[in-house]
Formats: structure tokens, sequence, C-alpha cells
């Protein structure tokens, strides 16, 4: 039987923190494991160091929560939903009745990737449901952007407040909804300078080529291996799946590189694309989902002429 504010619901129980002190935090993140330990489920921590030291601080000596690392969990959220879901798997197996999670993800998320984590927030909501979770997802409310808290709120179901209330929000949208609207592209910077390549109805031989040819030499050598096989899976993609003409454009940088594939078609019909291999079986959402998870971030944007995906290796935290 479950326990807590998840007594009596099925599947996953998705709640946002948004707090503004680190009292706050404590006030949620510490009953919320404590009872969890107390009913003898599976307890789980995924912060970032500061936030970790804090909760491990307030918990008794030698509670048994799990704490993870929360920069490895959180470094792409392909690869979250990948880890998580393994986790949840064996928990289940091992006769869990309910599994309770608190993570955030990482500061740095909430700029200029925040649009894929976004992206995530919402889609969990479907891919977590086959599993009694009661997840909360913690925002510090004194740096997270207006436009980002918003984001939470429409992707969560449910807030968690520090005097114990467990409240609906109010704007929640389905991620069906949510996945799918037409949603603006932030520049990355370097895409208002001149492209060092552009190719139309490129081959993805040609595409492989162009990111070797372009490698300024700053980025590891798997980044950029990464994001030749990402260049080669969506140029393939859109030649298979799209409508003509086909555009690659690229761009180099001190500490990353971009390239922007664009054609004539709507994108992937799957709102949950990239985010999880494509549930039909098909070879271009297997493509889109590995992606996903080479390159330090994908962004995806429906115009009224074109769909277009960005992917960047190296450091994909620009500012303005």
């Amino acid at each position: 039987m479950r326990t807590g504010a998840a007594a009596g619901h099925d599947g996953y129980y998705h709640e946002a923190v948004c707090y503004r002190s680190d009292a706050e935090l404590l006030a949620v993140a510490v009953p919320f494991l404590l009872d969890g330990v107390a009913a003898g489920e599976p307890t789980v921590v995924s912060f970032g160091e500061q936030n970790e030291t804090l909760v491990r601080a307030a918990l008794p000596a030698g509670a048994p929560v799990t704490f993870l690392t929360g920069g490895d969990v959180y470094a792409r959220p392909a690869a979250a939903i990948k880890a998580y879901q393994q986790l949840l798997a064996e928990h289940v197996a091992d006769g869990a009745r309910q599994i309770r999670i608190i993570g955030e993800v990482p500061r740095v998320a909430l700029g200029a990737t925040w649009d894929w984590w976004a992206r995530y927030e919402s889609a969990i909501n479907r891919v977590y449901d086959d599993f009694p979770l009661w997840s909360m997802c913690a925002y510090d409310a004194r740096i997270t952007p207006a436009p980002v808290l918003s984001d939470i709120m429409r992707t969560h179901p449910r807030v968690a407040t520090a005097d114990g209330r467990h409240v609906p929000s109010d704007t929640y949208t389905d991620p069906t909804a949510y996945l799918t609207e037409a949603r603006a592209l932030l520049p990355d910077p370097l895409q208002r300078t001149t492209p060092v390549v552009e190719l139309t109805d490129p081959t993805p031989t040609q595409a492989r080529r162009a990111v070797y040819g372009a490698d300024p030499g700053h980025l590891p050598i798997d980044d950029v291996e990464d994001l030749v096989v990402a260049v080669s899976e969506t140029v393939t993609n859109a030649l298979r799946y799209g409508r003509p003409p086909v555009r690659l454009r690229l761009w180099t940088g001190e500490d990353r590189i971009v390239v922007a594939v664009s054609d004539g078609g709507t994108g992937p019909k799957d709102p949950f694309a990239g985010l999880i291999p494509a549930r039909n079986g098909s070879s271009g959402g297997l493509g889109l989902w590995i992606t996903y998870q080479s390159c330090g971030h994908v962004a995806m944007h429906r115009g009224p002429d074109a769909f277009t995906v960005r992917l960047t290796a190296g450091n994909p935290h620009f500012t303005f």
C-alpha cells in the first residue's frame, strides 16, 4: 500500500517544490524522506553538491537514504529517463510498493538549455506512469527565471509546500498538448555570424565530412565523434521523413560547434521524440533518441515553413 499524499494513487505522483530558503527546502525534503524510510520505501536524493550537503546534515545519522550524484543523473534528459527507468524497475522487481525520489536539475539547466529540460519534466508524467513513483522536483525560486517557473507549473500536476500541503497546479498541461506546442527557439549567439559550412540536400556522408572538416580542434575528440553521429542521424531523418530542401548550417566557436539541420516538413509526429525510443519501433525515432544522448544540447523548432533540429557539441550554456 502506498503511503503519504500519494496513498491510493495509481502510477506516477509528480510534484514541484519551489522553495525560497534552505529552511523551506528542508521543511519539504526531510519529512518526505523520513516518512519513506519509516514506511520501508526506497528513498532517493539526487541533488547537486550544495543541497546534498544540506539534506545529509539534516537527516539522522545512518538514515537509509540513497544519494545519487545529481550531476551524473541529469547529464542529459534522455539519459536521465533511461537511468531512472532502470532504477525504478529494479526497485519494483524487489517488491517496492512505492518509491520516493527528490531531485533537482543542474542550476545551469535553467538557462539556454531549459527547453529540453522542460520537455523532460512534461514527458515523464507519462513515461514514469508505469511505476509506483512519488517524486519531488526542487527548484530554487530565488534564482529560477520567471518563464522557467511558469513551465514548472505547467509540467508538474502538483506542488508540495513548506507547510505540508500538496496542492494541484492550476496551469498543469497534458504532456501531449505541451510537447506539441510551437515554441520560439532561443538562438545561439554563434548563429548571428556567417556559417562556416552551408549545404543543401547533403548526403549523410557529406554531413559527416563537414563536421570533421570544420572542427577547430578545441573540443574533445569524443564530443566531435558524438556530434558526427548525431548530424548523420539528423540528416538521414530529414531526407527520409522530411520534405526538401534539407539545409545544413554549421558554426564554430572557442568552446562549441553548432549545427542546424532543417527541412520543409513538420517534424516527428511523436510528441515524446528524442526523450524515449520511438514507441512504434521506427528507426527515425531511434536515431533522434540516440542524438539526444550524444549532444550537449538538442533543440527542435517547428516554424511555418520548416522544421529545424539544432545540435550542439561542447558547452551549450551560452550567454548573450
